[in-house]
């Protein structure tokens, strides 16, 4: 099953052409990474995904994407769509909160738990992220306080509190350490078994691990996708051998 169609989708910044006709079908319960080289468009995408892309002053789009069938640039709900499709950036990030509030954030703002839920939610989701064992004892101290790495999961903590459909991570390992990485990683391929994850990554080694499926992008194109193992190894297209090879940038 798709979780997500992307049809002729394309957007200007100003009239800065950034994303030019993309198609895509993007598999649930698995991950996909997206790679190609800086400034390809691979941000651009994902932040089209959950409709943060359209903050940017002069952002333009024409074409369309559904998420489990549902247009989600017909929606006046805006705050709806990126409930449902989570993103976590590249620089970990830890709200000026503690730890517990973290990853409250997201249910107290759509208003879905009550202070009876909230302790359960807290316990699940750091459960999920495996920072429980590290934190439960310091639930209300600052989140400024945590590592790159925990802050990291505490990032996917508070999405996954609001029950996303899919989860979108720019560089999510870009600065962490080997160990961290690791975690993340292991942790990512647990969700895909819950959720739509699409990971983009500069790491092809990372992409090789965890991803099913590969999506390589150029100029603001899709050039291929296929089967991760597939497209390291056998790519149809020039540009994707190259990229590959170390023959591009």
């Amino acid at each position: 099953m798709n979780s997500i169609s992307i049809n002729k989708f394309s957007t200007w910044y100003n009239k800065q052409p950034i994303l030019k006709g993309i198609n895509l079908e993007l598999s649930s319960h698995s991950i996909t990474a997206i790679v190609g080289p800086s400034g390809c468009g691979k941000t651009t995408l994902l932040r089209s995904i959950n409709r943060t892309a359209e903050i940017e002053k002069g952002f333009r789009y024409d074409g369309g994407i559904q998420v489990f069938g549902r247009p989600i640039y017909q929606s006046h709900d805006v705050s709806a769509v990126r409930r449902k499709v989570g993103m976590v950036y590249q620089t970990p990030v830890a709200l000026p909160l503690s730890i517990k509030e973290n990853v409250l954030f997201g249910p107290r703002y759509y208003g879905t738990a009550d202070r009876f839920e909230q302790d359960k939610i807290v316990e699940e989701c750091l459960q999920r992220v495996a920072l429980w064992n590290e934190v439960k004892d310091r639930l209300n101290h600052s989140a400024g306080q945590l590592s790159g790495g925990q802050k990291q999961r505490l990032a996917i903590a508070r999405v996954l509190a609001v029950n996303p459909q899919v989860l979108l991570l720019d560089e999510p390992c870009s600065s962490l350490d080997p160990s961290s990485t690791r975690l993340i990683e292991e942790l990512l391929v647990q969700l895909a078994g819950e959720l739509c994850v699409i990971i983009v990554t500069h790491n092809l080694f990372q992409a090789r691990r965890i991803a099913r499926e590969a999506v390589f992008m150029l100029n603001g194109e899709v050039i291929e996708q296929g089967l991760t193992d597939i497209l390291f190894t056998a790519a149809k297209r020039e540009e994707t051998r190259s990229f590959f090879t170390g023959d591009m940038g």
